[in-house]
């Protein structure tokens, strides 16, 4: 499967919010490239993962989050 960057508004208040959502996507088979954007609230990942695996790790940090879509 072709790699995608998918969207996601990520409630990040802090560095270490952003640090948080870092360190799962940095574990995450399957997860090749993240841009993280902490004043917009946004999360760029690179992956072949679906967005709701995606989606899932970035739970993990118990952040609110939303998909926002597929970047083109």
């Amino acid at each position: 499967m072709a790699s995608k960057v998918y969207e996601f508004n990520v409630e990040m208040t802090c560095q270490g919010c952003s640090n948080a959502v870092e360190r799962v996507l940095g574990k995450k088979a399957g997860v090749e490239n993240f841009k993280i954007n902490l004043e917009e609230k946004k999360v760029f990942v690179t992956s072949t993962l679906s967005p709701e695996e995606v989606l899932e790790s970035i739970k993990k940090t118990g952040k609110t989050v939303s998909y926002i879509g597929v970047q083109s």
